[in-house]
């Protein structure tokens, strides 16, 4: 009976190392007729699950051992050790219980078994459960910058807090990064957009015990090599000085030091001091940059070339043409830049102004008709065509328009009297800035309710005294003036109409005031009545201070004759127009109030 025991129980090792699956081999009895006991086989699966892998830190995990047909059965538990080949027996409290709570990492099985009828199962498959270490993972990204370049190079570093003597292995994520020996450095030489993505680790102290995942990195490389850009607020050098350029990697980044070139961009940085900040030239030419950081040195695209010129002594001066302290709206004007001591160099010229104004690159500009818009303030300067060299800025020329100019008209005297002439005087703001003056008299136009205008004689070119008599005039006029200056001529607004007096009748035109009295109440009843060689008649009247009005305004016309409204009775100089051009004899009423 040994010798078949023995031969059940290796037939059963046999089976464990060729399949290595969770079985059981039972052990029962067979009653012989003659007495002997005979062991019996049958199998029963025996399963070693856990609710997790990882013991997480100051935690446990619960192991459990299932048994298929599990009455009857007891429970062993086994735990290899890290670095160890031998299992040892863990001592159990409750040998009836298919749980198990563990607090440490290594290689675990389990197995069954039971006396009646007896039976031993075999080990379980072996389960590894890690234990999670209190030591700290971190990930850093060095050189640290927030954005990166295809084609750079760049490590991600896995260091382990108070690591100690300890020799760690570590793990990465994404997988293929763990390819052994796994290292606390991951080197990205030459990095492309494959290696844009999401990178942890942690540290293993040995086969079943590590850290917790460290603190995640997102990586993101950017597809396209980033290109310097190369900036200089002035691009003319002030005789005896230098100027500034500024060079910028663009999109903005980190750790940026800058490369700089003058003439062609295969020369020699112009210096071997790298810096981020920038640089001052004082000598003419194409200048480029370029941005690179790292170890081995990152560069980006060159610059696009920003051409230096130097100042030359000479300068610049804007001018106007005509020379007027004032401008106005719809003048012809030109702004000339004269280049002082110029000689027989042949010059470019450059503008540049606040208004809306975009000169041409010629030294002299017209604008006509000028406009509002215009106003500003110009500059220029001049460039050298062979040198390439330039003045400085002139200074700057204030240009100022106003609105078109009203010019102020006065006559005298204002009432005529036998033999006097009359004197007009036109006034316009700045009354020595070229002016040329025109004189006019009006005549009453009915049918369009306006003024005939007529040139006086002698001031069809304009005058260039700003006075005008009229000599031998006996009945009652209005004038204008107007002022002219410039090639083509400008001309102001027509000055408001001024008139002079008369109180002589005459026959073609007359007025007669009822009751005939120079001076009224204001209860009184006023008639105005117009007479002479006309079948239309306007009555109008001027109050000092205001714009000349007819009767419809103040009282009421009916045929030749105008009836005052009491109400609006005023002081005021009062006349009849005709339809055939005719001024009438004027009155001077006076309104007195009732006591």
């Amino acid at each position: 009976m040994g010798h078949t025991l023995l031969g059940v129980l290796g037939l059963f090792l046999l089976n464990t190392l060729l399949y290595g699956h969770a079985e059981v081999q039972n052990y029962g009895e067979e009653d012989h007729s003659d007495g002997r006991k005979e062991p019996t086989a049958g199998r029963h699966r025996v399963t070693l699950t856990a609710y997790r892998p990882i013991i997480p830190l100051e935690g446990r995990v619960t192991l459990t051992c299932s048994v298929e047909d599990p009455a009857g059965f007891k429970y062993e538990w086994y735990r290899k050790a890290p670095g160890s080949s031998v299992k040892t027996l863990l001592q159990t409290e409750n040998v009836d219980v298919p749980k198990r709570v563990i607090t440490q990492g290594g290689k675990y099985t389990c197995r069954g078994w039971r006396r009646e009828p007896y039976v031993v199962t075999s080990d379980s498959d072996e389960v590894v459960i890690e234990e999670t270490v209190s030591n700290r993972a971190t990930l850093t990204l060095q050189p640290n910058w927030p954005q990166i370049f295809r084609g750079e190079t760049i490590t991600l570093r896995c260091e382990i807090k108070d690591g100690g003597d300890t020799e760690w292995t570590y793990e990465w994520s994404p997988d293929n990064l763990n390819t052994p020996p796994t290292y606390n450095e991951y080197r990205i030489i030459n990095a492309t957009e494959a290696h844009s993505r999401r990178y942890n680790c942690k540290g293993r102290k040995d086969s079943y015990s590590s850290t917790e995942w460290s603190n995640v990195i997102k990586l993101t490389v950017s597809s396209n090599r980033p290109k310097a850009e190369l900036r200089a607020y002035y691009k003319d050098i002030p005789v005896g000085s230098s100027v500034t350029l500024t060079c910028s990697v663009n999109p903005s980044s980190s750790g940026w030091k800058y490369f700089w070139y003058r003439g062609e961009k295969t020369s020699e940085p112009l210096t071997s001091q790298l810096s981020a900040a920038p640089i001052r030239v004082s000598e003419e030419g194409v200048y480029w940059c370029r941005g690179g950081r790292g170890e081995p040195v990152y560069y980006t695209e060159y610059s696009d070339p920003i051409t230096i010129n130097k100042n030359v002594p000479n300068k610049a001066v804007v001018t106007l043409q005509p020379n007027w302290s004032e401008i106005y709206r719809g003048e012809t004007i030109t702004l000339r830049c004269e280049i002082k001591d110029g000689g027989d160099t042949e010059w470019e010229y450059e503008w540049k102004t606040s208004s809306s104004e975009i000169p041409s690159n010629q030294n002299e500009h017209s604008i006509s008709p000028v406009s509002a818009s215009h106003s500003g303030v110009y500059r220029c300067k001049g460039r050298e065509k062979s040198e390439k060299s330039s003045t400085d800025w002139s200074d700057p020329f204030k240009l100022t328009v106003s609105d078109k100019p009203r010019p102020v008209l006065t006559v005298s005297p204002s009432w005529l009297s036998a033999g006097a002439s009359v004197t007009l005087n036109c006034s316009v703001k700045d009354q020595s800035a070229g002016w040329r003056f025109l004189w006019f008299r009006i005549a009453p136009e009915l049918s369009q309710n306006i003024y005939n205008v007529v040139l006086l004689p002698g001031s069809t070119n304009g005058t260039q005294r700003d006075s005008y008599i009229v000599h031998g005039q006996t009945h009652t006029a209005g004038y204008l003036c107007k002022a002219g200056r410039g090639d083509p001529v400008y001309y102001t607004e027509f000055s408001r109409a001024q008139f002079v007096w008369s109180a002589d009748v005459h026959s073609s035109a007359s007025l007669t005031v009822s009751p005939d009295i120079a001076q009224h109440f204001t209860s009184d009843s006023v008639s105005l009545s117009c007479e002479g060689n006309s079948t239309e008649w306007r009555v109008k009247r001027l109050v000092e201070g205001h714009f000349a009005s007819d009767c419809s305004y103040w009282g009421t016309m009916t045929g030749s004759t105008c009836k005052l409204n009491t109400y609006l009775l005023s002081d005021a100089v009062y006349w009849c127009e005709s339809g055939s051009g005719e001024f009438s004899n004027a009155v001077n009423i006076t309104i007195q109030s009732m006591v």
